[in-house]
């Protein structure tokens, strides 16, 4: 069954890359029981030359990063008693807006409001343009007194979760054993090509494509994990059979807590990026390099689709905004029909 609901599933993947609309394509489904499908069509590179995708290429996950690391390790920290999710970010971070203690709002955020995207940071800042020292930019992030505004999905919220998980383990985000098939950058093995960045004057090729975790160091908060279908495949099984988070920080991430977003995940609702088809009490999350993964806890099925429609650039029409739904639509009608 699952290979058939897996070939289901795939089909508009498929289409997308025999169009040309992607370079190319991976998706991998799981069963909280341990079964698992993988399918893939295309290229890992087409410039400077063709590269034929395989199995074991490594993906620049993007924002699938703060579900897979950073979510997990604040949830873990937490059940480990070494932060509290209601306390402001200061308890681990306490020179944040060290120039005005009595004032500034960033000192009021909690974890919480940051895992949740319910501050009134903005949704992203070029950080990159203002040096190259990762330290010196750290502080920078630190010490600025953000823009306010609506609440919005913000890098800024995860980048200060990822320097408080620094500060409180005392090590950077690369050292969190993560498990086989899951690494910050560059990856162990053959990688994925993203954009011709005009920035850095080449094409990005198992270096992370994310501007602000480059410049950041390769292993903010935000953005900079790199994954093998397998390896996000095993992350979200651990999920399904409840073996990475305990019941209580698994019902963190599962129960919204702003609109649809709950503790660092996407809750589903209509139009988003898992299709219509899937149940309530699915999560998700994408990555802007086109990655992106799914957990239906009903259905006990998760699924990633790993894509490099950034390659060899993020300016054109890719059709992931609608290839995403289609996959997860599919899949689900496939694994109804038994």
């Amino acid at each position: 069954m699952i290979d058939r609901v897996c070939d289901a599933a795939f089909a508009p993947a498929a289409e997308a890359v025999a169009s040309g609309r992607i370079p190319g394509a991976t998706l991998g489904i799981v069963t909280a029981d341990g079964r698992s499908a993988v399918r893939l069509a295309g290229s890992a590179a087409i410039v400077p030359q063709r590269e034929a995708l395989t199995r074991d290429h490594w993906f620049d996950l993007a924002s699938v990063s703060k579900v897979i690391a950073t979510t997990t390790m604040i949830l873990q920290l937490a059940e480990q008693g070494r932060l509290d999710l209601d306390r402001p970010l200061t308890d681990a971070i306490p020179d944040l807006r060290q120039y005005d203690v009595a004032h500034a709002a960033e000192r009021a955020l909690t974890f919480r409001d940051c895992l949740a995207h319910r501050t009134f940071l903005p949704a992203v800042e070029p950080i990159y343009t203002y040096g190259d020292n990762p330290a010196r930019l750290r502080a920078f992030v630190l010490q600025r007194e953000w823009r306010h505004g609506p609440a919005v999905y913000s890098d800024i919220n995860f980048i200060l979760l990822g320097i408080a998980i620094e500060r409180i383990t005392g090590a950077p985000l690369s050292a969190w054993p993560l498990g086989d098939g899951l690494s910050y950058g560059p990856p162990p093995g053959p990688a994925v090509a993203t954009e011709a960045c005009s920035w850095r004057g080449r094409v990005l090729k198992g270096e992370v494509h994310d501007e602000n975790a480059h410049a950041l160091g390769g292993a903010p908060g935000h953005a900079g994990l790199f994954g093998t279908v397998d390896g996000v495949l095993r992350f979200a099984l651990g999920l399904l059979d409840g073996s990475i988070l305990s019941p209580a920080m698994q019902a963190q991430a599962r129960t919204a807590q702003e609109g649809h977003r709950t503790c660092g995940w996407e809750r589903a609702f209509p139009g988003w990026s898992g299709g219509n088809a899937c149940s309530a009490d699915t999560i998700g999350h994408t990555g802007f390099t086109g990655t992106g993964l799914w957990i239906d806890f009903d259905r006990g099925l998760a699924w990633t689709l790993l894509t490099n429609r950034v390659h060899p650039t993020r300016h054109g029409d890719s059709g992931i905004f609608t290839l995403r739904p289609a996959v997860g639509e599919a899949l689900v009608e496939a694994w109804d029909l038994g």
